[in-house]
């Protein structure tokens, strides 16, 4: 696990489309100092200020969006869960519109641009959730919870009806290294099925064959799979980018099973409420934490 907090070592610009909005966005990633977290800032709005929390969840339909005095960030989640995942702390987020450029739909293009800037190690040490007690949410076969465990790691389990998917399941210890190769390229998937209706409903009007994997009744339309079970690892990607909202990285066994962007922010929420069940430690004192816990 890391010890110290982490920023870029230098900016990184990107630009897009908004996957439901469809609308052009152009972003920047600043570095920001240690203890900032992690802020979204709306240039198009006087650098508004967003705070990647759970409190400004708005909505988790399809997507998770922020809202903070009814200004808005949607599609947050491939962003957010590639900083988790790499251990970026504390960032700023410029972008000029409503929306997170879907780029491929997947977390690639953020790790390939921040490999290229580098990562740079604060001063700070780094605080963690440390799980010491089962958090759980269940809604009918639906099930989201953290567990505790000595180090980060996550399962999820899929079962879709469609034969190109089936049920699916990854377990992963979480580090940088296993998210850049294992979490971060997977892409969003979807079914023509659910394009009209989608459409009308104002959504995926950015949708297109080159930013997610498309089904129809008999198999993938557009691409081959990045891997044989990439459903189940952008499912977990998008679990990773909605509970980082809870505003530390935690330690703990993170699980999910046919669930979606709902209940994870339900479990990010049971999280910031039931503070009874964790710590906030460094690595400087988790142990005597930890040991402590068993004891008693």
């Amino acid at each position: 696990m890391l010890k110290y907090q982490r920023t870029l070592r230098d900016r990184i610009r990107l630009e897009g489309i908004g996957l439901h909005t469809g609308y052009p966005v152009h972003m920047t990633l600043v570095p920001a100092p240690q203890d900032t977290g992690i802020r979204f800032r709306r240039t198009d709005l006087r650098n508004f200020e967003i705070e990647a929390t759970r409190a400004h969840v708005a909505k988790v339909s399809y997507a998770t969006t922020l809202m903070k005095k009814g200004v808005m960030i949607s599609t947050v989640e491939h962003l957010l869960s590639t900083l988790y995942g790499l251990g970026i702390d504390n960032l700023f987020i410029d972008l000029d519109s409503m929306e997170v450029p879907i780029l491929d739909g997947s977390g690639l293009r953020f790790i390939e641009k921040i490999e290229d800037v580098g990562i740079r190690e604060q001063g700070a040490l780094r605080r963690y959730i440390v799980i010491l007690e089962p958090i759980e949410v269940r809604q009918g076969d639906k099930v989201a919870g953290v567990y505790p465990a000595p180090v980060p790691t996550a399962t999820y389990i899929i079962d879709f009806k469609h034969n190109a998917i089936g049920r699916q399941e990854i377990q992963v210890e979480l580090t940088p290294g296993s998210y850049r190769q294992e979490i971060g390229p997977a892409r969003t998937f979807g079914f023509i099925s659910d394009v009209e209706y989608l459409k009308r409903c104002g959504l995926i009007r950015g949708g297109s064959l080159d930013n997610a994997v498309v089904l129809d009744d008999s198999g993938i339309v557009n691409a081959d799979l990045r891997f044989p079970d990439e459903f189940v690892r952008h499912k977990l990607l998008d679990l990773l980018g909605d509970i980082s909202l809870v505003g530390y990285p935690i330690v703990g066994h993170l699980y999910a099973e046919k669930a979606g962007h709902a209940i994870h922010a339900a479990l990010a929420d049971h999280v910031v409420r039931q503070q009874e069940k964790y710590r906030i430690s460094t690595i400087a004192d988790m142990r005597p934490v930890m040991a402590t816990r068993s004891a008693g």
